[in-house]
């Protein structure tokens, strides 16, 4: 300060180019902490001529500087945002550069043909055509099995990333507060005696297998006595039709009503699993019932107050969506919707490739397709990406990475 005041006593660390986040020279300033410390720092370092960083600033300058391609870059932003190890697992394997290897080396593939291509558009009078279409043919059934494979690991990676969708429907009073608090292990939702007492939805994360479980409690659906409780009614019918994964809670002490009829038209020809509640009541419902045959295989009679049957639930979720079969020690899997898009397009080109050469078309027009498959796959490590789309990437980090 001008007056010489002391603020705190610091740990400055400098890191001296190339070694450092970004490749530049840096330092970083470790204060005792509290927001009346650091906030005087930083206005001390402002009018001293640094600049506040924007969103994702340091991350940003590590790429444009070469330290790392823009998938890597993509990988942090999924580290900090992760809601399970295994989330956290898979961006750590990208951010270590295991997917951008891989891209590297189907795009070393198509190049090492290109040479012959080029050859063969630069020397005409060399006939060579048929050779080069051969071998053009041979590396894309090699290129479009390698891109096949992460394309379909996309929803494994959907699964790691975004979790399942799990909508949990019933009548009033049927159970739903309870499976819900049951599952999360703490008294997350109101439960009384009274129907109606959830009029929205309520929304917590767990995780099975390293996957995260979106649990979502909805109104229940009944004949609404009032605005609100119909509003909240009409949003649990429309997270139902979004849901990956409906339980449906049904009392197994009454006979099914019109509402529970209705509930099963609502959710029919989606992944369900069937909780009949309350077995401990002398049970008129059961498992063998058709209704409930007709639409899933998973129907399991339960009781959620006293602990019954409860335990089928975690592993009829694990079977249905084979979780156990999700291996992320020995395969690649793709997370990002942007990379998935982008392979897709890739795939599109393969298959413009083949037919082209089938068309007998001219060895340039051939090259030209084969150019968009190497743009496709240099757009996901940042190559040939546009400024707005690397903007927009790192426009979704917090400041400070």
């Amino acid at each position: 300060m001008e007056n010489e005041e002391i603020i705190d006593e610091v740990l400055v660390s400098y890191f001296k180019s190339p070694k450092s986040y970004t490749t530049e020279n840096m330092c970083e300033i470790n204060t005792h902490g509290g927001n009346v410390i650091v906030r005087k720092i930083l206005e001390l370092c402002l009018k001293n001529g640094a600049n506040l960083a924007e969103p994702g600033e340091f991350t940003k300058r590590a790429f444009l500087n070469g330290r790392i391609d823009l998938l890597q870059a993509e990988s942090v932003i999924d580290i900090i945002n992760a809601k399970s190890e295994k989330e956290v697992k898979t961006g750590i394997k990208q951010l270590e550069g295991n997917l951008s290897k891989k891209i590297k080396d189907i795009k070393q593939e198509i190049i090492d043909i290109m040479v012959n291509v080029d050859v063969s558009i630069d020397y005409p009078e060399y006939d060579v055509e048929d050779v080069t279409n051969n071998q053009i043919l041979n590396m894309l059934d090699s290129v479009q099995l390698k891109l096949e494979t992460l394309e379909k690991s996309f929803d494994n990676g959907k699964l790691i990333k975004e979790g399942i969708k799990t909508a949990i429907i019933g009548k009033p009073n049927s159970g739903k507060s309870s499976l819900l608090n049951y599952i999360l292990k703490e008294e997350r939702a109101i439960v009384t005696e009274y129907e109606g007492t959830t009029r929205d939805t309520i929304e917590e994360f767990v995780n099975i297998e390293g996957i995260p479980l979106k649990l979502i409690d909805t109104a229940g659906i009944r004949n609404a006595k009032d605005e609100v409780e119909k509003i909240g009614i009409e949003k649990s019918k429309e997270i139902a039709t979004e849901a990956d994964l409906i339980i449906a809670i049904f009392d197994a002490s009454k006979e099914l009503t019109k509402e529970d009829t209705k509930i099963l038209e609502i959710i029919k020809n989606k992944k369900i699993i069937i909780l009949l509640n309350k077995v401990d009541l002398n049970p008129v419902i059961k498992e063998d019932d058709n209704r409930f045959k007709d639409i899933t295989k998973y129907i399991f009679s339960v009781s959620i107050l006293k602990d019954i049957g409860l335990e089928k639930l975690n592993n009829a979720i694990v079977e249905m969506f084979n979780l156990n079969e999700i291996n992320l020690d020995n395969e690649i899997i793709i997370t990002n919707l942007r990379h998935k898009n982008l392979i897709s397009e890739s795939i599109e080109n393969v298959k413009k490739v083949r037919n082209t050469i089938k068309e007998n078309m001219p060895i340039d027009i051939i090259a030209i397709f084969i150019k968009d498959i190497l743009e496709n796959l240099g757009n996901i490590t940042g190559e040939f990406v546009t400024d707005d789309i690397i903007n927009e990437i790192f426009a979704k980090f917090c400041l400070g990475k």
